[in-house]
């Protein structure tokens, strides 16, 4: 197939130059119907915003130009089937659970998923095992799954259904996806991965290989997030013998928005060509950017510049950890001040995403080390950080069922007498968006801590009403409270 076609993106563009009258929706026809201040800003993209028209076809039953865009998406990817997704990698994880998982069937997962894995789980009334992953002292972040801890816990639940994996972490740390996989199917259990950080693995030997390239039944990634499409652009490839495909065909017509966005599909297309294109030489050139940042960036003593041990890792991710009093937090604000805006940052690190360029494309790069310089070599005491504890649990499970929670009455306690309460409410850092505690999970002093860290570093949070004033939110029965799995 010709990878260089944008068969989407070629149809709206001869759909604009008939120059047509819009009297269907959006209500904006065209741009004729808009604010006039802000016509510049939006003009040009308000006439790719049509609707499902003549010649333009159907994302919930493609047979034209999306249909040929999402086969060039197939075949890009080496996998049976690709999806656009117009609503994130959030949609695409919720559709492939779904139709993977049955009420009460048990899923391995890994404990540091996104969110949108635990709300499927939820919403199919799963019964899931949460694998705790490899801990990395020196990042002090969570990573990926061992071969050894899969193996395990597929011993002790031999009836598990499906692993549900995140590759790579946040981070850009990736594992040993391949024999994870061939072990998995060995025992017909299917592996469905979160990919959202990767799509662009696979097209480099600078780059790890992607999940759909190893294996994987069914891979969800956010293409917004590496290559260039608008934001909530991602994909889905399924590629199994294991997941029903008319299932997923089924979840995805009924979660994704009926009206779907045209320019982001169509920025879909494009991002679609342009990792298709990508050569070898155009990641030697990032990648020679890439290292004279990160020399750069080594020169500052009050940061220090992590680098992958063990397994390859996503060289477009950067991740500076604090020498000082300062934490990754503070770092971040010091920087946006000078204009330079990172991912995420957490209690110690600080993460910025460098962009997948083509060569000869300009970036910036001696600016970014001027801020980092003018930024970060003042006014910082160096000092020994201290090393947070880890959970040492192997595996977990929900102390009450997703059923048994509906039954459940809620009250809110001090986070210091929350220990082996049980939490009513999802408790999210954000970013990454990985959840510290779930609905139906004991709470216990590991948690407490890093609850405590994290407010004291000023860190933003996805639900936890009430943590502001250090309060969280337990489940009770309609006599007692529900501590350690018995009522008091």
């Amino acid at each position: 197939m010709n990878q260089e076609n944008t068969p989407l993106v070629d149809a709206l563009i001869k759909h604009r130059n008939k120059k047509p009258i819009s009297l269907h929706v959006p209500g904006h026809k065209n741009g004729a119907v808009f604010p006039k201040e802000y016509e510049k800003e939006f003009n040009s993209i308000l006439n790719l915003d049509v609707t499902e028209l003549s010649g333009l076809d159907d994302l919930h039953s493609p047979s034209g130009a999306i249909y040929e865009a999402e086969d060039l998406l197939a075949d890009c990817y080496a996998v049976k089937k690709s999806f656009f997704l117009i609503n994130g990698s959030t949609v695409g994880n919720l559709a492939m659970i779904l139709a993977a998982v049955k009420e009460e069937e048990v899923v391995l997962v890994q404990r540091n998923c996104h969110k949108s894995i635990m709300n499927a789980l939820s919403l199919a009334n799963a019964r899931p095992v949460f694998i705790t992953p490899q801990y990395h002292s020196d990042w002090q972040v969570a990573g990926g799954l061992t071969l050894k801890s899969v193996q395990e816990a597929i011993n002790l639940y031999p009836k598990a259904k499906a692993l549900v994996l995140t590759y790579p972490n946040y981070y850009g740390m990736t594992t040993d996806l391949e024999n994870i996989i061939t072990y998995c199917h060995a025992h017909r259990i299917m592996v469905l991965v979160d990919e959202a950080h990767g799509a662009h693995f696979g097209r480099s030997s600078f780059l790890p290989r992607s999940a759909t390239e190893l294996g994987a039944d069914v891979v969800v990634q956010s293409a917004h997030k590496t290559l260039p499409a608008m934001t909530m652009g991602s994909f889905l490839h399924y590629n199994s013998e294991l997941v029903d495909l008319d299932k997923l065909v089924q979840f995805l017509r009924m979660l994704q928005s009926s009206s779907p966005s045209y320019p982001i599909m169509a920025s879909l297309d494009l991002a679609r060509r342009y990792i298709a294109t990508y050569k070898e030489e155009d990641m030697a050139y990032t990648m020679d950017l890439i290292k004279t940042l990160k020399s750069e960036l080594d020169k500052i003593p009050t940061i220090k510049v992590l680098s992958y041990t063990s397994q390859k890792g996503d060289p477009l991710k950067i991740t500076i950890q604090s020498r000082t009093n300062l934490s990754g937090i503070e770092i971040q604000e010091r920087l946006e001040a000078f204009g330079i805006y990172s991912e995420l940052a957490d209690v110690n690190n600080v993460l910025f995403i460098f962009p997948l360029l083509k060569k000869d494309t300009n970036f910036p790069v001696n600016n970014i080390v001027q801020a980092f310089r003018e930024g970060l070599e003042k006014d910082a005491v160096i000092i020994q950080r201290n090393q947070k504890l880890t959970n040492k649990r192997s595996f977990s499970t929900l102390q009450m069922s997703y059923k048994e929670q509906e039954q459940a009455k809620s009250q809110f306690i001090s986070i210091w007498e929350a220990n082996e309460r049980i939490c009513a409410e999802s408790i999210v850092p954000y970013p990454p968006g990985v959840p510290l505690l779930l609905p139906g999970e004991v709470i216990r002093n590991e948690h407490i801590q890093q609850l405590n860290e994290l407010l004291d570093a000023r860190s933003r949070f996805q639900g936890g009403e009430q943590l502001g004033s250090r309060k969280i939110k337990y489940l009770t029965n309609r006599v007692g409270i529900l501590v350690g799995g018995k009522y008091g």
